[in-house]
């Protein structure tokens, strides 16, 4: 049995030489006279000199920009810092950069996604003809009247049309926010409505376990429900046009084939809207306690620099490399997945079931897409271990390089079993990062060795430490993930939060001035990192970010619900437990009838990710004096925490509330 932290494997001499890292700290060495002999002492470097760091890489990646790059940041503090103030760039420009250089090597038809879902078998979509569809509906999107600044917003699977739109969306300046195909009306609404988008692009409907999900009403409410839309393009993923039989909308309608119909738009004539470093590239939503989901908005240039690093330096991905992350288009590590074309690399999209056909669906995609890196979350590992899955004995998985693993915490058995049951020479890698970043904090380095359960490093430039209660740093103890310094990639803001209130509080209200980012972490004293889970009441569904306020707005609607309570606890494998405590009116039995309304409503209103594990009826609901519900002590609690550390009965209103949670948690918590 493999135990935390053992030694697993190391990247061989040749292997190291080879690494985008090491090719970047010879360029230090020798271009810029900043020798940094080993992983420690860059990224001492990159947090100590933040601006000489991401120069740097501004540089070394060649960024292409209107205006003067000298000044790195306006010198402001966290949050306000902004990056290269007096430069204009455009993210999608740099993603579709390599179509050019493509051409000129006489590789027109080189891959830019590999892509499949239930219903069709594995394509691939060149780069030429990526850019080309993209140029075209950003054309069209300009004679729409789409302005920069303008929020153009997606219902889709995970299908190349969703790239393509959201490319194009971004290279004329307008601001992008999608949102995954299987969310109910509710969930839809109350993100975009938000955020007031001109133009809503809507697949009919996706195919998930061998059954196709129609969507044509979901988009008609969702649609009826934007007073701001001006334009709703129909993509029929299930096939058919348009209906003809469509309600009256307050916007035009028309399909997704008629609005890339026309000329080619050359290259040479397309003018990418290169924008200021304040100017938002999209939106993404990440759920709160309280209230509606947070539109937090990232900018063109922050975005940028960090995922110029991220792919280049840590997931070390190179021109002819093939990356595969199992993703829905509502989740940041789709937008990673796009982001990998940024070094050369191609990108895998698959939209269906990770199992379809079997447990090895998303091996046999990797093995026929060749792919270098394979993407997958803890819990699908158990799931595979459990099949008994040997992907390695019946998939050719020869050009395979690394494993990113993410969603959830890894354990030393996830570990193992890749170099078990897939290759022994294969870098695994854990990484954390989230939704408020769009990247990492801590995971991947090329150069260093790999052991068991371990997150290999704190990221470059990202200032992270490990803090106790009283705010003081501390090494090879459990505290909070937080960051000392500012980040390209932190928000630019909220979206309708002007005078930044609702970011301040949900980020830097625990320790002031300092990024709290809601993370148990423990750094080694080698600089290894382990995460234990959320340490605040946001809900992990298998690596998506849930608001429990969203769960309790559609169950405490129900006549029969008093008063609710939700946790998400972390489980060793990868695997996670969501309860749903409930209050019932008086007289009100929770039997199947009940459960099954309330999991449909969710189910449909919400998402399937919002159905909870287990409804447990109660007859209290514990609050604090300040009438907040104690949803982490009670997370605490069914964690195995004692309950005289995880909550303090003289800060309650009802001290005997806690008592049901305590024996539920003795008795009823897997383990």
């Amino acid at each position: 049995m493999v135990s935390e932290g053992q030694w697993l494997w190391s990247p061989a001499a040749e292997q190291a030489r080879a690494s985008n890292l090491q090719r970047y700290m010879d360029w230090l060495g020798e271009a810029r006279g900043q020798p940094c002999h080993d992983y420690a002492a860059l990224h001492r470097w990159s947090v100590q000199q933040p601006d000489a760091f991401w120069r740097s890489i501004w540089d070394w990646c060649g960024v292409r920009y209107d205006g003067d790059a000298t000044r790195v940041t306006d010198g402001a503090p966290m949050p306000h810092t902004r990056w290269f103030p007096d430069a204009r760039v455009n993210y999608a420009e740099h993603v579709l950069r390599h179509e050019e250089q493509a051409e000129a090597d006489g590789e027109g038809g080189r891959i830019a996604f590999h892509h499949a879902t239930e219903a069709q078998p594995l394509r691939a979509m060149s780069l030429r003809e990526l850019g080309s569809q993209v140029r075209r509906l950003a054309t069209r999107l300009r004679e729409l009247g789409v302005q920069p600044g303008d929020r153009v917003a997606a219902y889709l699977p995970n299908v190349p049309a969703c790239a393509v739109a959201m490319l194009a969306t971004a290279s004329i300046g307008a601001v992008w926010s999608s949102a995954a195909i299987d969310f109910g009306v509710r969930s839809v609404v109350d993100r975009l409505r938000q955020i007031a988008p001109k133009v809503l692009i809507a697949a009919d409907g996706y195919r998930f376990g061998g059954k196709d999900f129609a969507r044509r009403d979901e988009v008609v409410q969702i649609a009826q429900a934007l007073p701001s839309l001006q334009q709703l393009v129909w993509l029929p993923v299930l096939g058919g046009g348009v209906p003809a039989d469509l309600p009256d909308l307050p916007c035009r309608v028309q399909a997704w084939d008629a609005l890339l119909a026309g000329p080619e738009v050359p290259r040479a004539a397309f003018r990418y809207a290169r924008v200021d470093a304040a100017h938002p590239l999209w939106i993404v939503f990440s759920s709160g306690t309280t209230g509606l989901p947070k539109p937090i908005v990232h900018g063109h240039t922050g975005v940028l620099v960090e995922h110029l690093k991220l792919m280049h330096l840590h997931m070390d991905l190179r021109a002819g490399d093939v990356m595969f992350f199992y993703s829905t288009t509502g989740w940041m590590m789709w937008n990673l997945l796009v982001a990998a074309l940024m070094t050369g690399a191609a990108a895998v999209l698959y939209d269906g079931s990770p199992v379809h056909g079997g447990p090895g669906c998303l091996w046999r995609l990797a093995a026929d897409a060749g792919a270098t890196s394979f993407g997958a979350s803890p819990t699908y590992v158990q799931m595979m271990e459990k099949d008994g899955l040997e992907p390695g004995r019946h998939f050719d998985l020869a050009r395979l390089r690394s494993v990113v693993l993410s969603g959830a915490p890894s354990t030393p058995e996830t570990f193992d079993w890749f170099y078990r049951s897939v290759k022994r020479d294969l870098w695994v890698t854990s990484q954390s990062g989230g939704t408020e970043l769009c990247s990492g904090l801590v995971g991947a380095v090329p150069l260093l060795p790999v052991h068991a359960g371990e997150i290999q490093a704190r990221m470059l430039g990202m200032a992270v430490e490990v803090w106790n209660d009283a705010g003081e740093p501390v090494v090879d103890e459990v505290g909070e993930l937080v960051v000392t310094r500012p980040a390209p990639s932190m928000p630019i803001g909220f979206w309708n939060d002007a005078d930044g209130a609702r970011y301040r509080e949900s980020y830097f209200e625990v320790f002031p001035g300092t990024w709290r980012h809601g993370d148990f972490m423990r750094l080694t004293p080698q600089g290894g990192c382990y995460i234990y889970g959320r340490s605040d009441s946001t809900l992990n569904r298998y690596g998506v970010r849930i608001g429990s306020a969203e769960i309790y707005r559609v169950v405490e609607e129900m006549e029969e619900v008093a008063d609710s309570l939700v946790v998400c606890c972390e489980l060793p494998g990868g695997r996670f437990f969501m309860p749903l405590f409930l209050r019932l009116r008086d007289g009100v039995p929770l039997d199947d009838a009940l459960r099954a309304r309330i999991a449909q409503r969710l189910r449909t209103l919400c998402s399937p990710r919002h159905v909870p594990d287990v409804m447990v009826a109660m007859a209290r609901i514990p609050y604090t004096l300040t009438g907040k519900k104690m949803e982490v002590p009670v997370r605490k609690i069914l964690m195995g925490r004692p309950p005289e550390q995880a909550a303090s009965r003289d800060a309650m209103a009802d001290p005997a509330a806690l008592d049901a949670y305590v024996a539920f948690a003795r008795t009823e918590v897997p383990a």
